[in-house]
């Protein structure tokens, strides 16, 4: 897969003015030294349409050395002010997740993205964190739209999406749940989030 920069080159989201959330980078996912810090967030009770409630670590662990060494699935770590706060996985849909459930398109990336849950929410920090994501995803030039696979029961995230441009396509039926296909151009991004005025 081609490689955006990551915190050494464009830092998505990056806003520091008052009262703003601050600034967000990306960075590669170690599954060694991130397995700790990841098993705690994706066995979290918030956590459960990650569908990891039940993983011991070395099965985080392993998730994650299976997606390193994927040739069309990566992960990320997103840093809030140098802080890890979310994490990002970014795959080719024609190969991982959708493949054969979905009619691609030339420039098509999948993602998913869970916030580190918190006793102590700041409002307006998850659509933060995904605009972040999306600016990252939107880095890479030949990326022309984000398709997504909510389950249909999460809200929630199909709010979100809809809050940065998302348009569900319909409903489709995978292994492990029923999900609202949504696909996000560039464009739809960039008209609900302000573009470059972000």
């Amino acid at each position: 897969m081609n490689r955006p920069e990551t915190s050494s080159g464009k830092e998505p989201g990056k806003d520091n003015t008052p009262g703003k959330p601050g600034t967000f980078t990306v960075r590669p996912l170690d599954p060694a030294s991130d397995a700790e810090l990841v098993h705690g967030w994706v066995t979290h009770p918030k956590a459960a349409f990650w569908l990891m409630g039940g993983a011991r670590l070395q099965d985080v662990e392993r998730e994650y050395r299976d997606i390193a060494a994927h040739p069309h699935h990566d992960a990320f770590i997103g840093l809030h002010d140098g802080e890890p706060a979310f994490l990002v996985e970014r795959y080719d849909p024609t190969e991982v997740e959708l493949k054969g459930l979905y009619e691609a398109e030339p420039g098509d990336i999948g993602m998913h993205f869970l916030v580190a849950p918190t006793d102590t929410p700041v409002h307006g920090f998850t659509r933060a964190v995904i605009t972040a994501v999306m600016d990252f995803l939107f880095a890479d030039p030949s990326v022309r739209r984000v398709v997504v696979e909510p389950d249909v029961t999460n809200s929630a995230v199909q709010a979100l999406n809809k809050a940065v441009g998302f348009e569900v396509l319909r409903e489709i039926a995978k292994p492990e749940k029923d999900a609202l296909l949504s696909a996000c151009t560039r464009e739809q991004f960039e008209a609900a989030t302000g573009g470059t005025d972000r």
